[in-house]
């Protein structure tokens, strides 16, 4: 059986998500630290691109889902890594005035 570990950034008003960085340079990364564990199966990223309603904003930016044999993989893959797989964040989200959310 695998395990779908999602992790969801919200689409906050005001504020850029950097789709680019986050597929160029945060998701090598951190596919980088979870991936030579035995129960790391892969990953994929979505990108939102629209509401429930025509035309409207998408409730979330990205999203991103990690496939493992279970959670605990999940954690022990990732918890010895996690200050330097979430170190990237602030260069995620921005505010229009350049501030971190």
């Amino acid at each position: 059986m695998t395990t779908k570990i999602g992790i969801f950034y919200p689409n906050a008003k005001g504020s850029r998500f950097d789709m680019r960085y986050y597929i160029d340079t945060h998701m090598p990364l951190a596919v980088g630290f979870l991936s030579p564990h035995p129960g790391y199966k892969g990953v994929s990223v979505d990108r939102g691109i629209s509401g429930v309603e025509p035309g409207a904003d998408p409730a979330f930016a990205a999203m991103c889902h990690f496939l493992l044999n279970s959670a605990a993989d999940f954690m022990v893959a990732f918890m010895p890594n996690a200050a330097k797989i979430q170190g990237g964040h602030p260069a995620l989200h921005r505010h229009q005035n350049g501030d971190s959310v």
